[in-house]
């Protein structure tokens, strides 16, 4: 299938637009403002000459990432797959281009940016892995504070952080009383 494929550079027109599809999916939409400059010969400068502008949209990760770091007036490079749409709407005939982006980043020969990797979620295990004894209880403790990180809880921990926790209920801290060589032992009821 033969496509136009086009990267664009301009500024944002508009704040983008997040919508979730029929199926699901992340969507997102802006406008985009692309402007020819031209060297004015006469006054020996640079000078606008005319605007195009484009309505872009962005799907899945890609549109979570355009709302979350883009905003009005911003510089941005649009790589994606041009169409044109023509429609007719209260009897007058509408032309627009719109851009299905591939890639959206900020233009850096006008500013500066800073990138933040987002990983994506990881799905949940079917069925929480049980360990046997009193360290099997604070393993799955931990294993429960980094899901609930990696979903979206409350306490956000890092990944391959670990989450400080006290003995289970029952066990002795090392070196208390209740353990003389600083292991954990049940404590007596």
């Amino acid at each position: 299938m033969n496509e136009t494929l086009v990267t664009v550079v301009g500024n944002v027109a508009t704040q983008p637009d997040f919508r979730e599809a029929a199926n699901g999916a992340a969507l997102a939409r802006f406008r985009l403002a692309a402007t020819v400059r031209r060297w004015d010969r006469g006054r020996e400068e640079w000078a606008d000459a005319y605007t195009s502008f484009y309505s872009v949209w962005a799907w899945r990760s890609l549109a979570n990432n355009v709302v979350a770091s883009v905003t009005i007036g911003e510089p941005v490079l649009v790589q994606g797959r041009l169409r044109i749409n023509t429609q007719e709407r209260d009897g007058r005939r509408w032309t627009s281009a719109d851009i299905d982006a591939v890639a959206i980043g900020h233009d850096l020969a006008r500013g500066t940016s800073a990138f933040r990797r987002v990983s994506p979620a990881r799905p949940l295990p079917v069925e929480p892995v049980r360990l046997a004894g009193a360290m099997g209880k604070v393993a799955a403790d931990v294993e429960a504070a980094r899901m609930s990180a990696v979903v979206g809880g409350a306490e956000a921990l890092p990944v391959g952080a670990v989450k400080a926790v006290g003995p289970p209920d029952g066990v002795s801290e090392p070196g208390s009383a209740g353990s003389r060589d600083g292991s954990l032992v049940p404590s007596a009821p």
